[in-house]
């Protein structure tokens, strides 16, 4: 299992915009690289992270080789009502983990 920190604030309002950041420790390995026996060392990247607000797509985008290793991914929410963020990443290998945080919403 890959370590990942997932990033909220403390306090959110209803009808707040807000910003989410999350980063999953992962080596990203293009395939493009050769070790040093001169053979290619196979991909291995994260290909697709999504994040649910009770069930509803928030925001999901696509990684491609050229994104670092461990990556960091920054984005903003709106939420109506407290529920639970679920944060899905999935790569090569078989490669998916997956994440809950509370969103707990402030009067």
């Amino acid at each position: 299992m890959a370590r990942t920190l997932i990033h909220i604030p403390p306090q959110v309002r209803r009808g707040e915009v807000f910003e989410v950041r999350t980063t999953i420790a992962h080596p990203m390995e293009t395939g493009y690289r050769v070790n040093d026996g001169g053979q290619t060392v196979p991909r291995d990247i994260i290909r697709r992270l999504s994040c649910q607000l009770d069930g509803k797509t928030v925001f999901s985008a696509e990684l491609h080789p050229a994104v670092a290793a461990n990556p960091y991914v920054a984005f903003f929410v709106r939420a109506e009502a407290s529920g639970t963020l679920t944060f899905r990443w999935e790569g090569d290998n078989g490669f998916a983990q997956t994440q809950t945080v509370a969103l707990n919403l402030v009067a």
